[in-house]
């Protein structure tokens, strides 16, 4: 497997490293393959409770690998298309299993989070980020609208003039400015950040699984659902939830006042 991108795996926590330091983990087709290939595997792997995903090298991604658009500005026009599309489906399988795996997804983020680095972000469930990252969504000055999900997730997030204001203009956005839009739950500093997202990821993983994945889903499913739907969704899921050994033990836990300890 390519190693662009990484992963480990620690107990039920798994890290989704990406590796191309020396150019800011800028997005080629390389590494767009690599992030198809392992989301996949990590959605389909029981044993893993939460993902992590990471920059190499101190940055998270600062969007797409300008060599590569340097390449392709040199082909043809009438080529180009099909060449950018593929490259980009293959991008978006990724955005979707992050977005729909059956486990947390927990993006740590430090330095450059630009272009698809910030719908990679915006995709994962929850963000921490150092105090030294810049976000900036960057397409706009490269002549091209967003991707990676980018236009789906940022106005449910910070609203949609500010969403228009961010694809737009363009302009960095630093920690503290995106914690207070919301682009991101949590800032810390540099030395911490490894430290307080592993213990998020570890305190997920352990969490009752059942409850958490239903959580998920219920709040995937409530972008397109109506009030009626959502209600019914919501009583099937309490209901699964209700069969498992989880539920019986923070019943439990509840009553005898302790901490719940769930399988």
């Amino acid at each position: 497997m390519s190693d662009v991108v990484t992963l480990t795996v620690e107990g039920r926590v798994a890290t989704m490293s990406l590796n191309r330091p020396d150019v800011l983990n800028t997005l080629n087709d390389e590494m767009a393959h690599a992030l198809k290939a392992i989301t996949t595997e990590v959605a389909a792997d029981d044993a893993v409770r939460c993902l992590i995903v990471r920059g190499e090298g101190g940055h998270f991604m600062a969007g797409g690998d300008i060599a590569y658009f340097s390449e392709c500005i040199k082909v043809p026009v009438a080529e180009r298309h099909p060449e950018i599309t593929k490259i980009i489906a293959t991008i978006h399988e990724a955005i979707v299993n992050l977005r729909e795996m059956p486990k947390p997804v927990v993006a740590s983020v430090s330095g450059a989070v630009a272009g698809f680095g910030m719908s990679l972000m915006a995709a994962c469930d929850l963000a921490v980020a150092a105090d030294n990252t810049k976000f900036a969504s960057a397409y706009c000055q490269l002549g091209v609208s967003p991707d990676g999900g980018g236009t789906f997730f940022l106005p449910r997030m910070v609203g949609d003039k500010r969403a228009r204001e961010i694809m737009f203009l363009g302009e960095r956005i630093t920690a503290e400015e995106a914690l207070a839009m919301e682009l991101v739950n949590k800032v810390v500093s540099v030395g911490e950040l490894a430290g307080v997202t592993g213990a998020l990821a570890q305190r997920l993983a352990n969490g009752p699984r059942d409850a958490i994945i239903g959580s998920k889903r219920l709040l995937n499913s409530s972008v397109n659902n109506t009030l009626g739907q959502q209600l019914l969704l919501e009583q099937q899921s309490f209901a699964d939830c209700a069969m498992s050994a989880d539920f019986e033990e923070g019943v439990r836990a509840f009553i005898e006042k302790r901490p719940a300890d769930f399988s």
